[in-house]
């Protein structure tokens, strides 16, 4: 009786490996040869499922982006059936923010693969479709939040967002700890809600 391959999980385990080594090494360490070792298979097996460098790194970050729906829901989740606006923002990017191992693992790799499409900006469409999707939700929660007089939901989220980003970089930097990252974070949600 022939075996039974579960392709999802062995694309799986190959973009585990491909985190790991983007996460220990950088980004300009994954290569073929590097993955396959790091998973325990061949590269032949790696180039089976990923032809090219580019999809095994979209493969990555659609893994990343799980992990982080995951922690997101469970989260939003402990909040109850209908938390005010401004504290399942405060929520979402604070689960977002890499404060523990396994989001600052998923940070890094985000952030190579970030780097990686400034110069790839062919690459770059799951992020731009993550961004699009991302403002519109924190927007439509600053609309229903009420915000302070003047403050354009659209361009708070914009400005939110890129909090949330540069609050990663020094995170993964080293050059704030995390209770000054969610200092500045409520901070910032002190200036858009009243």
């Amino acid at each position: 009786m022939p075996k039974v391959v579960d392709h999802n999980e062995r694309r799986t385990r190959i973009a585990e490996a491909l985190l790991r080594v983007a996460g220990e090494h950088g980004l300009e360490a994954v290569s073929l040869r590097h993955v396959a070792a790091e998973a325990g298979v061949t590269s032949g097996m790696v180039q089976h499922y990923f032809r090219t460098k580019d999809e095994m790194m979209a493969f990555a970050l659609e893994v990343v982006r799980e992990r982080s729906e995951t922690r997101i829901a469970a989260a939003a989740a402990d909040l109850g059936p209908d938390p005010a606006p401004r504290r399942l923002l405060r929520t979402v990017v604070a689960e977002v923010l890499p404060v523990d191992e396994p989001r600052r693992a998923d940070g890094r790799v985000a952030l190579a693969f970030l780097a990686y499409t400034a110069v790839r900006p062919e690459a770059a469409a799951p992020l731009r479709a993550d961004t699009a999707a991302m403002l519109a939700f924190v927007a439509e929660r600053i609309r229903a939040g009420g915000p302070r007089p003047g403050i354009d939901p659209d361009r708070a989220a914009v400005g939110l967002l890129a909090l949330m980003e540069g609050l990663g970089v020094h995170l993964l930097g080293g050059h704030y700890d995390a209770r000054t990252a969610l200092d500045a974070l409520d901070a910032h949600l002190d200036t858009i809600f009243e």
